[in-house]
C-alpha cells in the first residue's frame, strides 16, 4: 500500500509537479472553510434568528435572513480561493481564476444588496409615506424601489465589467446619450415629477388644505400626486393643476400657519342711524352663531363715513377656511332680518341733484 501511495505520488509529482500531500492539505482548507460557512448559517439560523424574533420589527428578520445566503458562500467561496491556491492552480491561472471567483462573489453580493434595499424601503420607507397625509410619498416610493434596482444593478455590471478588464468608456457614453435623448424626450414628465417632489419636501400644502392660486382658484387639495395636483372647488367641481405649474405659482394657504381665519365683512346702513344700536345688533348677531370663535372676540367698528352710507367692518375668526363662507351667509342673513325688524335701513347708492332757477 505504501507502495502504491509512492508510486501514484512520483506519478503525480512527475506530471504536475504536485504532491499527493498537497491534496490532502487543499481538500482538508476547502473542509475547515466549508465548516466555518456551515457554522455562520448555524449562527444565523438559530442565534440571531432567535435575538431578532424578539423585536416587535420583522424587518431585522428579513435582513438576517438575506445576509445569511451572501456570507454563506463567501465563506465558501474563499475556501475554493485559498484551496487552489495551495496546490498552485491560482498561481499558474492566477488572473482567470481570481476573475471568476471574484464574479461570482459580485453576483451573489448584488442580488443580496438589491433584495436588502427593497426590505429596507418597504419597512422604512413605506410605512413612513403611510403615516404621512400626502399621497405624493406613496407613490414616489415604489418607483424610488425600482430605480434603487436599477442602479445597483447597473454599478454591479459596470463592477464585473471592470473587473474583466473591459473599456466601459464607450458604454457610459453612450448611457449619456441614450439619457440626454430620453431626458429631452420626456421633459414635461420630469418637469411634472421635479415639480412634484418640490411639492413634497417643500411643503407649501397639505392634503385637505384650502389653498388660492395665483390664477384666482381656490379650493380644497384633493390629492397631490407624482404628475398633477387635484384641486376640488366650493361648487364641487376638480381642477387638475401640473405639478411643474403649481409648483412655480404664488400660493395662497389658508390653513398655514394655523386654521383659523379671520373674516371681514362690511355692512352700510343709512345715515341717521343709531350708531350704538347698530353696533349691539352686531356684536348680539355674532354672539348667536357657534362657527364664530370666542378668542379672539368679535369686534365691530366704523371705519367709514361713505357717500350715502355709514360704512361698518364685522371682524370675526373661525377655525377652519372651510367655514369661512357659511359664517359670511349667516352674517348677512341675521344682519337683512334683524335690520328690517328693527326699523334699521340699508341704503343703496343714491345721487341728490339740485336745479338752478335762473330768473330773468
Amino acid at each position: 500500500m505504501i507502495d502504491y501511495f509512492g508510486q501514484l505520488n512520483q506519478a503525480l509529482g512527475t506530471y504536475t509537479g504536485i504532491t499527493i500531500a498537497s491534496y490532502i492539505v487543499a481538500i482538508l482548507i476547502l473542509v475547515v472553510f466549508f465548516i466555518l460557512a456551515q457554522i455562520t448559517n448555524f449562527l444565523f439560523n438559530k442565534v440571531f434568528k432567535a435575538l431578532t424574533a424578539k423585536t416587535k420589527n420583522d424587518m431585522d428578520d428579513k435582513i438576517m435572513k438575506i445576509l445569511n445566503m451572501p456570507i454563506f458562500y463567501s465563506v465558501v467561496l474563499l475556501g475554493i480561493f485559498q484551496s487552489f491556491s495551495y496546490i498552485g492552480v491560482v498561481t499558474r491561472y492566477s488572473d482567470d481564476f481570481s476573475k471568476i471567483i471574484k464574479s461570482i462573489a459580485l453576483i451573489i453580493w448584488i442580488y443580496a444588496i438589491s433584495k436588502l434595499v427593497r426590505v429596507i424601503i418597504t419597512g422604512v420607507g413605506f410605512k413612513f409615506a403611510e403615516k404621512t397625509k400626502s399621497t405624493l410619498d406613496d407613490e414616489l416610493m415604489p418607483l424610488f424601489k425600482n430605480l434603487s434596482n436599477i442602479v445597483i444593478f447597473f454599478v454591479g455590471i459596470m463592477i464585473f465589467l471592470k473587473m474583466w478588464n473591459i473599456d466601459i468608456t464607450p458604454l457610459l457614453a453612450s448611457a449619456g446619450i441614450m439619457g440626454f435623448v430620453i431626458a429631452f424626450a420626456a421633459q414635461d414628465t420630469l418637469a411634472h415629477l421635479f415639480g412634484g417632489i418640490s411639492i413634497y419636501f417643500d411643503k407649501p400644502f397639505r392634503v385637505g388644505d384650502r389653498i388660492q392660486l395665483e390664477s384666482g382658484e381656490f379650493g380644497d387639495v384633493l390629492e397631490i400626486g407624482i404628475r398633477s395636483t387635484r384641486i376640488k372647488t366650493v361648487d364641487e367641481t376638480v381642477i387638475v393643476i401640473p405639478n411643474n405649474i403649481i409648483a412655480g405659482s404664488k400660493i395662497i394657504n389658508y390653513n398655514q400657519p394655523a386654521a383659523k381665519i379671520k373674516e371681514k365683512i362690511i355692512v352700510k346702513v343709512a345715515y341717521g342711524s343709531d350708531i350704538d344700536k347698530v353696533k349691539k345688533i352686531l356684536f348680539g348677531i355674532m354672539e348667536n352663531i357657534d362657527e364664530i370663535e370666542k378668542d379672539p372676540a368679535p369686534n365691530v367698528s366704523l371705519t367709514e363715513l361713505g357717500d350715502f352710507s355709514l360704512n361698518f367692518l364685522i371682524v370675526a375668526w373661525v377655525d377652519s377656511p372651510k367655514k369661512k363662507f357659511t359664517v359670511k351667509t349667516k352674517i348677512n342673513e341675521e344682519v337683512y332680518n334683524r335690520f328690517n325688524k328693527e326699523g334699521i335701513i340699508i341704503p343703496y347708492p343714491t345721487q341728490d341733484i339740485y336745479l338752478k332757477n335762473n330768473k330773468k
